[in-house]
């Protein structure tokens, strides 16, 4: 059974990767603070007492039901309600929303490589997300486990609950579709 320390110690050594790819998932940093908040709360209210080796594939399991909550209820949200707040200004003043004002404070760091250098990375990188956000929710969930997490395939397996079969099958389909996406947009990595 894991002490309070061992339980304190994996969910800080696991918060930051979690909450990264969470945000990968969700593409927004709140609600992805707050699922992964939620996914702790729920390993250490319910799985709390189960020997450590097992908390990183509980709380791999909670996260994956807890991210795929956060989609079902943002698709019954949607279809409901329309968000009026999205249609109204970004100041507090009231004051009009200024895009180039928002990418006026950029990092200082980043001037080093040219302007021309630093679009086309960010647009590669916003294609690579986009094209990653397209693949059926599985397959996401995955590849995200296999190559972000870097978990194998016995880990990932157990946190998606399918066998190591699926998990091969689900990977190997979302890199085939992201190559061919990404060949078809002229990104060539």
């Amino acid at each position: 059974m894991a002490t309070e320390r061992e339980l304190s110690d994996f969910l800080q050594s696991v918060e930051k990767r979690a909450f990264k790819r969470t945000v990968y998932h969700v593409r927004d940093e709140d609600s992805a603070l707050d699922i992964v908040q939620d996914s702790m709360m729920k390993l250490a209210i319910h799985y709390g007492d189960k020997p450590p080796e097992e908390l990183p594939m509980l709380f791999q399991r909670i996260l994956s039901n807890c991210t795929l909550d956060w989609f079902r209820r943002q698709k019954t949200r949607n279809a409901l309600f329309s968000n009026l707040s999205d249609f109204e200004s970004a100041s507090e003043d009231g004051g009009d929303f200024d895009l180039l004002e928002t990418y006026a404070s950029s990092d200082p760091s980043q001037q080093v490589e040219s302007a021309e250098d630093a679009t086309r990375r960010a647009q590669i990188l916003r294609e690579i997300e986009a094209q990653i956000q397209e693949l059926p929710p599985r397959q996401r969930e995955a590849f995200l486990m296999r190559y972000w997490e870097d978990m194998d395939v016995a880990e990932t397996a157990a946190a998606m609950g399918c066998s190591e079969g699926s998990v091969k099958t689900h990977c190997s389909r979302a890199v085939q579709a992201l190559s061919k996406a990404l060949k078809a947009k002229g990104i060539q990595l």
